[in-house]
């Protein structure tokens, strides 16, 4: 435990720093008769020698403004170092003959990844045995400024480790193998590689994706053990030569599969693989059709399958592993409008499905006695032998935990709040008796008692409810009086639903409310709430993001003018275009690792990515329409005049999902068109050895959240 941080002055101010000026080099980008000026496009070509000069100058100035915050970010720092239990072990799980598990150590960033034997009676690891080290991500990382693991797998005879490293932040991977009978590697050392991965049922091999030039995952190899360390001898199992489509590889439960999903947007189509004779190849099991997503969980010789099949919530059907075309689809959960289907696990006697209702995450157990025979199960019988799992808050988030055993009866799965710490929670699927594993130690004095969390809804321009999560202490009072903190994503379908957080409670315990704006473009209320803010769509996200932030003020909830709103990635650029639309509303902005520069990279066709997001966008080189809609949003192009709130934008120099470059341009023009001030500041916080998700270590990420909360603080004019 380190000592307690002195206390910072009451009132804190950013200090006065000339920022770096880009070089404007006279440039002009024509598409749909329209000519826009681009002088700093320069900055998109990441070789150009002038760029990381810039970034440095950039990160030197962020030094500069923030020095004054130095006392209050030690002061969160150790906040967050008292309440955190350093010395922390995860909840063992079993797989095959071994129970594995992770344990932190204080003062070592990254995690230990250990095993004991299984004492084979059914009561767990054996008593008392020393739990043998197969992986230490601190010796990984030795002499790097980054790590981070694409994969982390056992073999299914386990004495074998596949892991996969990335030490920049770029998600280009070396794969390696490692020995667990010796503890060392394997001559086994593939480069770029992504995520994805499966295992041979016999040990003997594996499959495993490739990345292409534009960082897109494109190919799956098969690598037997023995051959060629760099994967010159792996057999290519499938490319996808379209650039909107990914592919990812996955192991069945069962082992007796290894699943390759090619997927866009809006298509996939599945690919398999025997488990059992990876050298055989793949398969197409299920092919592509235009606007029709499939996955699939493997169950004997069934698939059962979540899609959109005439369905726009999806529905669940199983299919004849052997022949599963369209018309032999079985429906066991049909499509029911509100009610999203988001996945299904599959076990031995049961099957977990995955979904969304009334705007929360739910999970429904289905007993596989009701799925028992080749007829299609009768609709009504599988009602009754399902059940939903009940859960006490009003928002919460749910997910699958480590459920590796095929034949079990018990299933893990994590479960957390704006004032619950992270949980992981086991339900007998058979008896349904559930039981508390583990939750989170938050050390110190922390009692959830001593806040409340509610959901309300916010009027959107067009009447649409959009639900906003909320959190403050007990004692708030809606007298429109305090500091807000609104954090919001609204994009992909991905739904952000309240978790917890230990370094919030610096904002709540100082008066702080915080907020979760669930705008449309997420997936919160289903794909009709998704598809509402995309495409010619989008500007409702950001539109909501206003109203979200102009009902609580109205309700009293906060101070009209104290305000900060906050997202990442695509909810940078949420935040961004939401400050365009209404900058008198907000005092403060955190965008991270933000896509800011939104229509220039959808109109070049070999940045990374583009041609996969245009399924989410729109396609502004083909489509005026779309161009118009772009243009009329994209941050960097609507900067205003006059005041704007203070920035703090991140960027990663390795970042592959949003290129350095876009917070960059767009700090310059919000500098160059609007009237930064000493308590206005433009700061752009640069990471030059990480990537999309920032510094990988847990203290120097601790580090930069301590950052970015005094900066909220200080904006917000909180007492420190």
């Amino acid at each position: 435990m380190t000592d307690r941080a002195p206390e910072p002055p009451a009132v804190l101010r950013f200090a006065t720093a000339d920022p770096p000026v880009a070089e404007r080099r006279p440039a002009t980008r024509t598409r749909h008769g329209t000519t826009d000026a681009d002088d700093l496009g320069w900055l998109r070509h990441h070789d150009d020698p002038a760029l990381l000069p810039l970034l440095e100058a950039e990160d030197a100035h962020a030094d500069a403004v923030l020095a004054p915050l130095e006392p209050l970010v030690d002061r969160i720092e150790g906040e967050i170092r008292e309440r955190t239990q350093e010395d922390d072990l995860s909840v063992p799980h079993r797989k095959g003959a071994w129970w594995y598990q992770s344990r932190t150590v204080e003062g070592a960033s990254y995690a230990i990844h250990e095993r004991r034997p299984d004492a084979g009676d059914g009561s767990g690891p054996v008593p008392d045995a020393d739990p043998v080290v197969i992986l230490d991500e601190n010796a990984l990382a030795e002499g790097h400024p980054y790590l981070s693991l694409g994969v982390a797998d056992i073999s299914p005879d386990g004495w074998l480790l596949a892991y996969a490293v990335d030490h920049d932040g770029s998600e280009a991977h070396e794969l390696r193998v490692r020995d667990l009978r010796t503890g060392a590697d394997l001559d086994v050392a593939i480069a770029n590689v992504s995520y994805g991965f499966g295992w041979a049922a016999d040990s003997s091999g594996f499959c495993y994706t490739t990345l292409d030039p534009s960082q897109r995952p494109w190919r799956v190899h098969s690598h037997f053990l023995g051959s060629d360390p760099a994967g010159a001898e792996d057999s290519l199992l499938l490319e996808e030569p379209d650039d909107r489509f990914w592919v990812g590889v996955g192991a069945s439960r069962s082992g007796d599969l290894i699943t390759i999903d090619v997927s866009s947007a809006i298509t996939s189509e599945l690919h398999l693989v025997d488990a059992h004779a990876i050298e055989d190849g793949a398969t197409l099991a299920i092919p592509r059709r235009h606007g029709v997503e499939v996955q699939a969980a493997h169950h004997g010789h069934w698939l059962y399958l979540v899609s959109n099949d005439e369905a726009l919530d999806f529905a669940l059907w199983r299919a004849p592993l052997a022949a599963a075309d369209r018309g032999r689809w079985q429906p066991i959960i049909p499509h029911q409008p509100g009610t999203r289907i988001v996945g299904v696990e599959a076990f031995a006697a049961h099957l977990v499905v995955h979904l969304r209702t009334g705007g929360r995450p739910a999970l429904r157990v289905i007993d596989g006695a009701a799925l028992e025979g080749e007829d299609p199960p009768a609709l009504d019988a599988v009602a009754a032998a399902s059940r939903d799992l009940t859960f006490p808050d009003a928002g919460y988030s749910l997910g699958g935990g480590a459920n590796e055993e095929w034949d079990t009866t018990r299933y893990r799965f994590s479960y957390q709040s704006l004032t619950t710490p992270g949980t992981v929670l086991e339900e007998d699927l058979a008896t349904g008796e559930r039981v508390q594993l583990k939750q989170t130690p938050v050390l110190g004095d922390f009692d959830p008692a001593r806040y409340r969390t509610e959901q309300v809804w916010a009027p959107a321009a067009d009447g649409t409810l959009v639900p906003v999560s909320l959190a403050c202490r007990a004692d708030h009072a809606l007298d429109g009086a305090a500091p807000l903190v609104l954090h919001a994503y609204g994009a992909y379908e991905i739904s952000m639903d309240p978790w917890f957080s230990i370094p919030r409670l610096s904002l709540l315990d100082r008066g702080v409310v915080f907020a979760i704006a669930h705008v449309r473009g997420g997936g919160e209320m289903g794909r009709s709430w998704y598809e509402d803010g995309k495409l010619l769509a989008k500007p409702h996200s950001f539109s909501d993001l206003v109203a979200a932030a102009d009902h609580l003020a109205d309700a009293g909830w906060c101070a009209p003018d104290r305000i900060a709103i906050r997202g990442g990635s695509a909810g940078g650029l949420l935040v961004g275009a939401a400050t365009n639309l209404a900058p008198e509303r907000f005092r403060a902005v955190v965008a991270e690792v933000p896509f800011v520069d939104a229509l220039a990279t959808i109109l070049d066709p070999d940045a990374p990515l583009t041609a996969t997001e245009w399924e989410e966008w729109g396609n502004p080189i083909t489509d005026p329409e779309v161009f118009a809609t772009m243009r009329a949003y994209s941050p960097t192009e609507n900067v205003g005049t006059g005041p704007y709130p203070v920035v703090l934008a991140t960027g990663g120099l390795h970042d592959p999902r949003v290129g350095v470059h876009e917070p960059a341009i767009w700090v310059q023009r919000l500098r160059e068109r609007t009237e930064p001030s000493p308590d206005r500041p433009v700061i752009f916080r640069v990471e030059l050895g990480a990537g999309h998700g920032g510094p990988s270590g847990r203290y120097d990420a601790w580090r930069r959240e301590a950052e970015t909360l005094a900066f909220l603080l200080t904006a917000l004019e909180v007492e420190a």
